[in-house]
Order: structure tokens, then C-alpha cells, then sequence
């Protein structure tokens, strides 16, 4: 394999371009990077070429990926999503094989290639899907838990079916012999895994902590670690990226400290997701053909179709006995709708076979990519769609971590303190003072230290708040909490005269402007400290007022200012968001400026319905 380097830049480059446009457009950097593959691949413009030096550094880029995937994911919470993930699984599954039978069989007659095209449109790409979920930042909802668990079930199932198919197609006859012979070894490979990474994982960490090994060097540990699990993988049948991401999941803190998983961590994302794996998916840009539509136009739509919603609807509609209610499983159902690597392995065995011929295994190429391409676009909405009505349901995180434990600050803790486990982080003593003086959880220290972030909570924290006055500090609190502790709902408080590029800051690590709009957070604390503020409740009383929250923003009858705060919901509240829906009887608590000083330990409340 020769390495043609001036290829490889160009690939690299389409691919960060690629990336970039798609995330200035509001979605995943994957589609735009299959995007490139497409139009400036074969496909198009033939400007980029698939050599084989890319296709081997983007499967390696995929492999890192899954480790990676593995290692930031949290294996109980997976666990615990292995009924709804197995139920995803199948009616994801089952529902759009079983069209795609149906209609093959209605256009060829072929019982074996029907076949094989059914367990193409059936099943699911966990590499593909993994990439998004990193995009999306929501690897620590349910909904991410249940989709990884199900791309397991389902890829693992396929895996056996292929074997059945192919030994039938050989022989005209289900090879019972081989299809046991797979499945004991899947049995002693996932064996064998759990026993190297329960018992050997932990004492291998034991031994590199106390040797105290550069960072670099512990990096390259863990990757052999799950390149020697993927190998195994491969050599059981199965594929490789099922053994890098259980390698993944086995390298927890206990295997190594806090700040060595952190280190891991980062490298391992910004060498896969940073590097290699674009090429990957600018590489699964280049196997579409435009020919088939010439010949087959109409197949080539209703196998899409019937394959997206196919997908959608029979994972919502087997999803609905979790009790996780319809709008999750339709969430569920569009991030299982990608199925890339895995779907053309299955098509590339079927045509070397001569099992189906060229036109087919096109379409299939193509439903691959275009379903792949839908995920980012279908999942983005309906994660939006979750959040707007309060349902992405994180891994039970329930806490909310301050950064800064001013008066301001203080206040806020104090009005959420009922509903939520709230704890603050500030290095300033007299700060510290006052809030434990309230009763508030407070930890002294420098809220930009991992160890000072731990002792808060930061790894059972469902929302931070950065709520200085330094913008700074409160971004870099934020990127630390999202990167390493995986803190889903990050609010930001940002001076008006904040940058841009640090607004869009916020917007990239997923977050919001704290209250909504750029406030003065040092002037708000010298009114709170001075009892110049006064609490205000504003009750939504119908749909029509639900839609706005303009009247948060105008004098009350006492004219004061008001600044709004969190939002009082029927289940507990939550930082107010302006893009939030709100129903009625909702409350909106909002801070007011007092013409006159208020105490600030006997804040009134107006009602200001």
C-alpha cells in the first residue's frame, strides 16, 4: 500500500470544510463530510480519490472512535437500557426487513437476494450513529444509551443472519454447523472480554498508576488495548468495532484515576473524532452511484422510503411498552435509521457472492448513505423536539453546579435548592461563608480544577451554571464540565460586551446564555448584596401567553426591572430558557431592581400575573 500524502491532505481538508459549513448550518459535522465525499468524490467532481491509504487510516479513525465512545459512555447507565435497547432493536429491525422482503421479492422473485436486501435495510450502524451522538452532545441521555444498546443487539444479530444466508445461498440449505460455530465463538469472545476487562483491566491500571507513566504513553496502552479487542472481535466473526467500543466501556475510573481517564479521554476524541475518523465518512460519500437512477428510479425510492420509515415507526411502535412514551421512541427510531459500514459489508458480501447484481448492490450503496445522512437531520429535530417538552431524560443527573457562589449566584442556588441537589464552587472565602451560611453546599477552590470539580459533584451534575463575572472563566468552566464530566444543560453568563467568537463559544459547547440575553452579573450582585432586588412570579395563564415571554422583560406594577431566573414546572424546576415551551400554569421566577432596599435574607414575592 503505497501512502499518497497530497490525497490524503485533500481529503483531510474536504473533510474539515466539510465539517465546519455543516456546523455553521446547525448540524452534525458527519454530514457534512459525507456531503464532500459525495460531490467532490467519484460520485461528481472526481476531484478526491479513494485510495486505499484512506480507506485503512478512516477504518482505524472508526475503530479509535469506538473506543473512545466506549470509554465516555457510562456501562450501568447502558445497562440499564438493555430491555428498551433490545425492543429498538427489534422493531427497528424487524419492521423494515420485512418490507424490504416483501418488495424484493415483488420486483425479482429471488427468495435468497430478497433476503439479503431485507437484512440490509434492517439493520443499523453503531459507527455512524456514535458520531453523531458525539456531534449532538448527548451521549449521557437515555436516548443515547438505548440506541448504543440497541446497534449492539442488532448488529450482532445480523452477523448471525449473514452466516445463515450465506450458507443457504452455498448450499441451498440452513449450514446449522456454521451458524453454531458463530455463535459459540461471539459466546467466548464477549466471555473472554468481560474476564480480561473486569480482572485484568483494573490490575494493568494498578500497575501503570503506581509506575507513573507519561501520558503519552498510557494513551498508547489503551489504544493497543482496544486495537487487541477489536482483533479479537474480528477473529470471533464479529466485527471490530463491537471489540473497541467493550474495550471502551471496561477502561473506567478505578482502571485508571480521574485526571489519567480525563487525559484519555480528550486524546482519544481529538485523534478520532479530530482526525481520523472524517476520513471514514468522506470515503462513505465516495461508493454512491448516480446510475442506478437512470434504471431503477423508482426502486431506489421505495426501498429508501420503506427503509426510513420502516425504521422510524417499527422502533417507536415496539418502543411504546418502556412506558418512555412515543416522542422518545420516534427519537430512538431516527438515530436508528443510519446504517453505513455495516449495511454495505452485508451488500459487498452479497455481490461477491453473485447473490445480487450490480444495480442492487448500488442501491443499496446509496440507501446507506442517504439514510446515514438523514440521521443527523432527523435526530437533530427530534432530540429538539425532546428537549422543547422537557423529555431528554439524561442519566439520572439531578444536580445543579454553580460556578461562582456570589450574591447573585447564592440567590438562584437558594430558589432551586428545593427541587434539586445544588452545590457551588468559588474561591473567594467570603463567598464560601455566606452560602454555607444558607445552608448551601459549597465547595472553596478554583472552579477550572478537575479534582475541585469532582468534589462539587460535577459527575452527578444534569446542569451547570457559570455565573462570574469573569466570561472567561465561565466559558472555561463550561468546556470543562461538558468535555470531562459530560454535564448535558450548561448556562453561560455573558457580558454585553462579550465577543463573538465567545458567544459562539457557548452555541459550539451546546450551551445558553444565562437568562437568556447578555446581563451585567457584577451590578446584579451588588444590588442582591444590598437588598435592592425583589423577587417576581410570573404564572403562564394561557396557550397564547405560553408562546412568549416578552412580558419577563417589562416594569411590573412596582416598576421594576426584572432579570428571569428559573422556570417552576408541575415535575420541579429548571434554569429558564427562552427557547423552553412553557404550558400553562407554568411559573417563570424573575428578579426584580427595588426602588427601595429589601432585605436580602426576606426577598417578597409579587405576583405579576
Amino acid at each position: 500500500m503505497s501512502l499518497d500524502v497530497m490525497n490524503l491532505t485533500l481529503v483531510l481538508a474536504a473533510a474539515l470544510a466539510g465539517g465546519w459549513v455543516a456546523r455553521k448550518a446547525g448540524y452534525p459535522s458527519i454530514l457534512g463530510e459525507l456531503t464532500v465525499g459525495i460531490v467532490l468524490g467519484p460520485p461528481l467532481l472526481g476531484l478526491l480519490e479513494p485510495d486505499e491509504a484512506v480507506l485503512v487510516i478512516g477504518k482505524l479513525g472508526v475503530v479509535l472512535l469506538m473506543l473512545y465512545i466506549g470509554i465516555h459512555l457510562d456501562p450501568t447507565a447502558l445497562g440499564k437500557a438493555a430491555k428498551p435497547g433490545a425492543l429498538a432493536s427489534l422493531g427497528g429491525f424487524a419492521v423494515p426487513a420485512a418490507l424490504g422482503f416483501g418488495l424484493m421479492l415483488a420486483v425479482d422473485g429471488d427468495v435468497v437476494a430478497a433476503a439479503f436486501v431485507a437484512v440490509a435495510m434492517g439493520v443499523t450502524s453503531l459507527a455512524t450513529k456514535s458520531r453523531i451522538l458525539v456531534d449532538l452532545d448527548i451521549l449521557n441521555t437515555r436516548v443515547a444509551h438505548v440506541l448504543m444498546a440497541g446497534a449492539l443487539f442488532s448488529d450482532i444479530a445480523a452477523l448471525v443472519l449473514f452466516a445463515a444466508l450465506l450458507g443457504f445461498a452455498a448450499t441451498g440449505a440452513v449450514a446449522i454447523g456454521g451458524l453454531v460455530s458463530i455463535a459459540v465463538k461471539a459466546v467466548v469472545f464477549l466471555v473472554a472480554a468481560c474476564v480480561v476487562g473486569a480482572w485484568g483491566f483494573p490490575r494493568l491500571g494498578h500497575r501503570l498508576a503506581t509506575s507513573r507513566v507519561d501520558p503519552s504513553v498510557l494513551f498508547l496502552v489503551v489504544v493497543i488495548s482496544g486495537l487487541l479487542f477489536a482483533a479479537a472481535a474480528d477473529a470471533a466473526g464479529l466485527h471490530g468495532i463491537l471489540g473497541a467500543f467493550l474495550a471502551g466501556l471496561f477502561i473506567r475510573e478505578g482502571v485508571l484515576s480521574h485526571r489519567q481517564l480525563a487525559e484519555v479521554e480528550t486524546r482519544a476524541r481529538n485523534v478520532s473524532v479530530g482526525l481520523l475518523a472524517p476520513l471514514f465518512f468522506v470515503a462513505a460519500g465516495f461508493n454512491v452511484s448516480f446510475s442506478v437512477f437512470a434504471d431503477s428510479f423508482w426502486l431506489v425510492v421505495a426501498v429508501v422510503v420503506l427503509a426510513t420509515t420502516g425504521k422510524i415507526l417499527g422502533t417507536a411502535l415496539f418502543y411504546l411498552p418502556t412506558g418512555f412514551g412515543f416522542r422518545e421512541g420516534v427519537a430512538v427510531g431516527a438515530g436508528m435509521n443510519g446504517r453505513g459500514a455495516v449495511e454495505i459489508i452485508v451488500a459487498e458480501i452479497a455481490f461477491e457472492a453473485g447473490i445480487i447484481d450490480a444495480d442492487v448492490f448500488s442501491i443499496l450503496v446509496f440507501m446507506a448513505v442517504f439514510t446515514t445522512a438523514t440521521v443527523p437531520v432527523l435526530l437533530t429535530r427530534t432530540v429538539a423536539w425532546l428537549r422543547r417538552h422537557d423529555q431528554l431524560v439524561t442519566d439520572e443527573r439531578d444536580g445543579v453546579l454553580f460556578v461562582g457562589a456570589g450574591p447573585l449566584a447564592r440567590h438562584i442556588a437558594g430558589l432551586l435548592a428545593g427541587d434539586a441537589t445544588v452545590a457551588l464552587i468559588d474561591s473567594n472565602r467570603e463567598h464560601c461563608r455566606a452560602a454555607a451560611h444558607r445552608g448551601l453546599d459549597v465547595v472553596k477552590g478554583n472552579s477550572l480544577d478537575e479534582d475541585i470539580m469532582q468534589r462539587a459533584g460535577a459527575a452527578h451534575a444534569r446542569t451547570l451554571v457559570a455565573v462570574t463575572a469573569n466570561a472567561e472563566v465561565n466559558l472555561l468552566a463550561a468546556r470543562l464540565a461538558s468535555r470531562r464530566f459530560g454535564i448535558p444543560n450548561l448556562y453561560v453568563a455573558m457580558p454585553q460586551e462579550a465577543t463573538q467568537s465567545m458567544r459562539a463559544m457557548v452555541e459550539d459547547l451546546g450551551g445558553q446564555l444565562l437568562f437568556g440575553r447578555s446581563v451585567d452579573i457584577a451590578s446584579w450582585d451588588v444590588d442582591v448584596d444590598q437588598g435592592r432586588v425583589v423577587d417576581l412570579t410570573y404564572t403562564v395563564s394561557s396557550l397564547e401567553s405560553a408562546d412568549s415571554v416578552e412580558s419577563i422583560d417589562k416594569p411590573s406594577a412596582l416598576n421594576l426591572s426584572s432579570l428571569p431566573l428559573i422556570i417552576r414546572k408541575r415535575r420541579g424546576s429548571d434554569m429558564f430558557d427562552p427557547n423552553r415551551d412553557l404550558e400553562t400554569g407554568d411559573r417563570v421566577i424573575a428578579l426584580g431592581r427595588a426602588e427601595h432596599p429589601v432585605s436580602p435574607h426576606d426577598v417578597p414575592s409579587v405576583a405579576a400575573d
